[in-house]
């Protein structure tokens, strides 16, 4: 039977991948509102799409937060304090450096989504470890898309 300290270290790596996913969802946003140039219509859908999945797995990571028996995020200041995705509060950024960033946060996200699983793994959570595959597909997907753009 997986120990307590097991249990606090799935909730605080998943706290830790949950302030990422909003973390990299709003700066996935920001480009979607600010992307400019001659690949605007392709990467103002791209982002938009991208954006959504990641939203959409912020539901799913709290509430595998508070079935480990753990409290989720409850502010910006929160998810400040736990996010690895460094902010991009710039408006007129270059549309391929946009890419790359995207592509180097969602690379970054992959490494945090492989410690979750392990860390479920400890822990005994087989569902979460189960989902991690998921959204470590998803996650390598976006990063394909954005390094396949750059060439």
């Amino acid at each position: 039977m997986p120990g307590d300290n097991a249990a606090k270290a799935l909730i605080d790596t998943l706290n830790g991948l949950l302030a990422d996913y909003f973390a990299l969802y709003l700066k996935t946003k920001n480009y979607h509102w600010h992307v400019k140039g001659p690949q605007f219509h392709d990467l103002h859908l791209l982002f938009d799409r991208q954006a959504t999945e990641l939203f959409a797995l912020t539901d799913v990571i709290a509430e595998r937060v508070r079935k480990n028996g753990g409290n989720t995020l409850t502010s910006i200041g929160a998810i400040a304090c736990r996010t690895a995705i460094a902010d991009d509060d710039r408006s007129g950024v270059d549309a391929m450096a946009m890419v790359a960033a995207l592509r180097d946060d969602n690379a970054a996200l992959v490494k945090r989504i492989r410690a979750a699983k392990a860390a479920a793994t400890e822990a005994g959570d087989n569902a979460t470890e189960g989902m991690a595959d998921d959204w470590t597909d998803q996650a390598e997907q976006r990063v394909w898309f954005l390094s396949s753009i750059l060439g």
